[in-house]
């Protein structure tokens, strides 16, 4: 979800929810303690270098049940670190303190909720690693008209 987006949703709601990707809600009175732009310069694996930036929320719980983030106060957050940070209208990623360490999740939207989908890594330099691509997976009973004659010789 890009920036612009989360700003239109957060104008059509009354209160703010985050699900987790286990189906899980963030509990109701978490904080989000950062907005900011986070930019990765890198080398992959095949040597080309490559940039990438995101928005980057950072939610945070405690023992403030009495606290509550509205839709327009997060928007004010939102508009406050545009003017300062001069955003793009970058993809968000979502930091959440998890049992063990702290999960960064994609941001998705459901119509009521924020969904915090998985993150997944992968190699972006697969022929130069020589991992070959993925071939599809045909079903010999799929294939009708096969050019290939069983008696010729080629299969």
């Amino acid at each position: 979800m890009k920036l612009s987006e989360i700003k239109q949703h957060l104008k059509e709601l009354d209160k703010i929810a985050f699900q987790l990707p286990n189906g899980k809600l963030v509990p109701s009175h978490f904080h989000i303690t950062e907005v900011g732009k986070i930019t990765k310069d890198f080398i992959d694996c095949g040597g080309k270098v490559r940039s990438e930036n995101v928005i980057n929320f950072q939610l945070w719980e405690e023992n403030d049940y009495d606290h509550r983030l509205h839709p327009e106060k997060l928007i004010h957050i939102i508009e406050l670190s545009e003017k300062i940070f001069k955003f793009d209208d970058l993809e968000i990623e979502v930091e959440y303190q998890g049992k063990e360490t702290i999960g960064k999740y994609n941001l998705g939207f459901d119509g009521k909720n924020f969904l915090l989908t998985s993150k997944v890594t992968a190699c972006l330099a697969l022929e130069a690693c020589g991992i070959p691509p993925v071939k599809p997976r045909i079903k010999m009973s799929d294939i009708q008209n096969s050019c290939c004659d069983p008696s010729s010789g080629c299969c």
